[in-house]
């Protein structure tokens, strides 16, 4: 909402604009009157709508037109006094000032008008015959009012319906020829709604309803003054309350009957609520809060907002089968005002058999986003409506800011969920079937996948010492002298050649040499395509001398030309490396090391998916 609210009086001279405005603030009627009375500011603490407002008169005897445009200008609201007991200053409303106030305004943001009928106290009869047609006719008026300022009649009502004006305008809701509300607030009000149906079943029942009440309006409603709500509804249409709660159709018509009674307030709490602006467009501010994200920290969900997509994820998952189909996908993102997902991210995380994005690979998809892209992900989950779901401040609150890693290193310890490894190696050496065999795909499975739908990250979970834990795996295209900062901020790096191509092992060799050989990431080399006959490679240090030389691991054998899923150890491996990045040089050589991490994995990995099952069940 505007911080503050800037009202104009204009009319033809001796109509009483700078008596209105000396009433209101003496209360009652002056004496004497100046030309023009000097700008007044009112307090936020004494008005209605807790708004600055600042009032400002006109007086054709002191001010050029100059000053009057500048002062249109600046206007939020425009009150055009008219006497009901002076015909020339009613016919001057629309032969001069409506036409002066519209060439001084752009035709896109209008100015609203507030037509004012001042002297009542001197006619017995009303002027709205005349201005009725005159309020028909222009599309930018807003209302017209009545007042006295000698016996102070709807003095505060013309400054209070002036501040309304601005504050719950009615152009960007409501079109009064057709008599039905614009497709941009239908539009608005349908993802209130759906973001307010908890359940996805298409109606607001009580407890919705009352959550809805207390976001919007800080207080519930007595079940008595619920059922009258929906009798109003039943009243007018016949498919407006189901099963006993509001369908979306009964809500748009609550806030057509809203706005067509005058209380556009009502509807615009409820949308500014929601983080919508004066433009029905939700507000940067809503869309992006601030995040503090210092040099060498990264960005992951935390525990409530990990529960507030799973939330999400089940309202959607109709058929309970624990994965999303295209359908349910396009259903949760309606809220959306573009797919933010495309076929590419069903290549990046775990899909089930028929290519759905599993309850696993919709939460590390949301993991990815969030620490490749945090702002995106604030983003998402504004549409979604986390910080109205979860009565946070904004959904900066579902965002965890790790520590800096140096002091992760210094301490020998990290409370990091994600870790990051980029995977390098020359073309054709087996990157993209590395990252696809880390979500379960095969050779054969991997041969399916469309060139236009592959994906450069693949995420998914491990399990390292019982701890579950993100790895995110990126692959790092093959431009040795064009490596950019990204490429080689990691935790942990793989270096993949094929042991079939006596040309690729040279490629990781430069690599290493040129850009990891003194840095503390630890690297891993693998052997890619070990189902293949190896060759001997091109280079003056064989593989296995190479590792023994830089002091790494001995060349890691992988392959997913196999008939199940590839084996998954190599992953655990990496993201223990990543998690331990200490000890990956003292204990590389010690196979104790990768065989207590490798257990603990499938242990974990047996418990993880028993304890998912009963999980399944009680949802």
């Amino acid at each position: 909402m505007r911080k503050d609210v800037r009202i104009l009086l204009v009319g033809e001279p001796k109509v009483g604009k700078t008596s209105l405005i000396m009433s209101l603030v003496s209360e009652e009627f002056p004496d004497e009157v100046p030309l023009r009375a000097e700008e007044i500011t009112i307090p936020a603490d004494v008005t209605p709508e807790r708004v600055p407002t600042h009032i400002v008169d006109y007086s054709e005897a002191e001010q050029s037109d100059e000053q009057l445009y500048q002062e249109i200008s600046k206007a939020n609201v425009i009150c055009i006094v008219y006497s009901v007991n002076n015909k020339k200053s009613i016919e001057k409303v629309t032969s001069h000032w409506i036409p002066l106030i519209n060439d001084r305004t752009d035709k896109d943001s209008r100015v609203p008008l507030i037509l004012v009928g001042n002297k009542s106290d001197l006619v017995e009869h009303s002027s709205m015959e005349t201005i009725l047609p005159i309020m028909n006719q222009y599309q930018d008026i807003e209302t017209c009012v009545e007042c006295s300022a000698k016996n102070l009649k709807n003095i505060s009502e013309l400054f209070y319906y002036a501040q309304k004006a601005v504050l719950h305008p009615t152009g960007p809701l409501y079109c009064p020829e057709e008599k039905e509300m614009k497709s941009s607030c239908i539009k608005a009000l349908t993802r209130i709604f759906k973001v307010s149906d908890l359940d996805n079943d298409g109606i607001l029942n009580d407890n919705e309803l009352n959550f809805f009440q207390r976001t919007c309006f800080n207080t519930p409603l007595a079940p008595q003054a619920l059922e009258d709500v929906k009798n109003v509804v039943r009243r007018n249409m016949t498919d407006g309350v189901k099963d006993n709660g509001l369908t979306l159709k009964g809500f748009l018509f609550l806030h057509t009957l809203f706005i067509q009674r005058g209380r556009h307030e009502t509807t615009w709490t409820v949308l500014r609520r929601f983080g919508y602006d004066d433009d029905l467009e939700l507000t940067q501010e809503y869309l992006f809060p601030l995040i503090k994200i210092p040099p060498d920290c990264t960005t992951e969900l935390n525990h409530n907002a990990y529960l507030f997509l799973q939330s999400v994820f089940d309202k959607h998952d109709k058929d309970r089968d624990c994965a999303l189909s295209p359908e349910e996908v396009k259903d949760l993102f309606k809220v959306f005002p573009y797919m933010p997902w495309g076929p590419d991210v069903n290549n990046t995380v775990c899909t089930n058999d028929q290519g759905w994005i599993t309850y696993q690979g919709y939460l590390s998809q949301w993991t990815l986003t969030t620490y490749l892209d945090v702002q995106r992900s604030l983003e998402y989950l504004g549409y979604l409506g986390y910080s109205i779901i979860y009565e946070q401040e904004s959904q900066a609150a579902a965002i965890t800011v790790t520590r800096n890693k140096r002091i992760d290193l210094q301490k020998k310890q990290t409370q990091r969920s994600v870790f990051r490894c980029n995977i390098l190696g020359a073309r054709g050496s087996g990157k993209s079937g590395f990252l696809q065999a880390f979500l379960g795909r095969n050779l054969q499975r991997q041969r399916k996948i469309r060139e236009d739908h592959k994906s450069f990250y693949a995420i998914s979970t491990t399990y390292v010492y019982g701890q579950e834990k993100y790895l995110l795996l990126h692959e790092v295209m093959p431009d040795f002298d064009f490596l950019s900062e990204a490429d080689l901020a990691c935790d942990v790096v793989c270096l993949v050649y094929d042991v079939n191509n006596p040309s690729s092992f040279e490629y990781c060799a430069r690599v290493y040499k040129q850009y990891f050989i003194d840095s503390k990431t630890p690297c891993m080399l693998i052997a890619a395509k070990s189902d293949l006959h190896e060759v001997r490679q091109q280079y003056s240090l064989s593989p296995l001398e190479f590792c023994r030389k830089h002091k790494f691991h001995p060349p890691q054998p992988f392959t997913c030309n196999t008939t199940d899923a590839p084996n998954k150890d190599i992953y655990t491996r990496l993201t223990t490396m990543a998690m331990y990045p200490h000890m990956a040089q003292a204990d590389l050589k010690n196979s104790t090391f990768w065989l207590r991490a490798s257990v603990g994995a499938t242990v974990f990995a047996v418990l993880g998916f028993a304890m998912y099952r009963a999980l399944l069940k009680q949802r």
